[in-house]
């Protein structure tokens, strides 16, 4: 007799539709969301500005916050720099260090390998919490064979713990070119799985399309499941298989529906962050303070309109 657990296993990427609506659903406070607007360093990346250049980059361009990649952090120390000196240039940008991106292998199955990645996690959660940094993405990043979403959701509530401990809170990203942890539904299934009043999910324009996830899945969602969202655009003329992040554009500039999106975002409730990661390689070759300034006012622009 097949049990009610391996029949969920069963189903795959449709094991999200568990999740019900009443139980994932934005509450009805009313109170709409709040919307912030932050600045992840790989729109310039290519432009290569150095740590002190993504600050004073983002700063100037008029965003609220910044979210900056961990090995930056770590090249910037690795440099000569104290870590006092890199707490003061975040503090004196104004910006607000919202998330940090990283890459620990946490999640994979290898206990080894798990283990090291949970070490991994814990010294670059110690860091981030050191610069007044209270995320970090949580990927999936060197998983390589199909995920029991059971099993992820156990190592999913141990990261929350740890996030606990160290007071910087891991947002489960999912990835949707990624072959084993692409879809909205399963990160939702991890969520639930874990069984945690701290877990949130870090979803993406890009992923969601790509993935093939959609956006009506948003709808199901409480305000306080998402505070980060990426926001970016694909293009149409691409199918949706062969799409890569170089393919990303500004926000407005492609096919998804923008204002589907933001409006359901915004109806949530709960205060969001709305960070820009592109990784265009034609924007790397333009101005990087035009490339900042041109993606805040369309994101500006886009919120505008819900």
């Amino acid at each position: 007799m097949i049990s009610r657990r391996n029949a969920i296993k069963s189903l795959g990427l449709g094991a999200g539709a568990f999740l019900t609506a009443n139980s994932l659903q934005a509450s009805p406070s009313g109170s709409a969301s709040q919307f912030r607007y932050c600045l992840n360093t790989s729109t310039i990346m290519g432009q290569q500005p150095g740590l002190k250049g993504y600050l004073e980059i983002a700063s100037r361009a008029g965003y609220d916050g910044v979210e900056l990649w961990i090995r930056d952090l770590q090249d910037f120390i690795k440099a000569g720099n104290s870590l006092v000196s890199l707490k003061k240039l975040i503090d004196d940008s104004g910006l607000k260090f919202e998330n940090a991106i990283g890459f620990a292998p946490w999640l994979v199955d290898d206990d080894s390998k798990r283990k090291a990645g949970f070490e991994q996690m814990e010294k670059e959660m110690e860091l981030l919490a050191a610069l007044g940094c209270k995320r970090v993405a949580a990927p999936a990043f060197g998983v390589d064979a199909p995920l029991d979403l059971f099993k992820a959701g156990e190592r999913y509530k141990a990261l929350l713990d740890l996030g606990r401990k160290t007071g910087v809170m891991p947002q489960l990203e999912f990835w949707g070119a990624f072959p084993f942890f692409n879809h909205l539904g399963q990160v939702l299934m991890v969520a639930a799985v874990a069984n945690d009043k701290d877990a949130r999910i870090l979803p993406d324009v890009y992923h969601l399309f790509r993935g093939g996830s959609g956006y009506e899945g948003l709808k199901m969602l409480n305000g306080d499941l998402i505070e980060i969202f990426h926001m970016n655009d694909f293009v149409s003329h691409i199918p949706r298989e062969e799409q890569q992040d170089k393919d990303r554009v500004y926000p407005g500039d492609g096919s998804a529906p923008m204002g589907q999106i933001l409006s359901d975002l915004k109806a949530m409730g709960g205060e969001k962050i709305l960070s820009l990661e592109l990784f265009n390689q034609d924007y790397w070759k333009k101005d990087a303070l035009s490339v900042a300034k041109t993606g805040l006012e369309k994101m500006k622009a886009l919120v505008a309109q819900v």
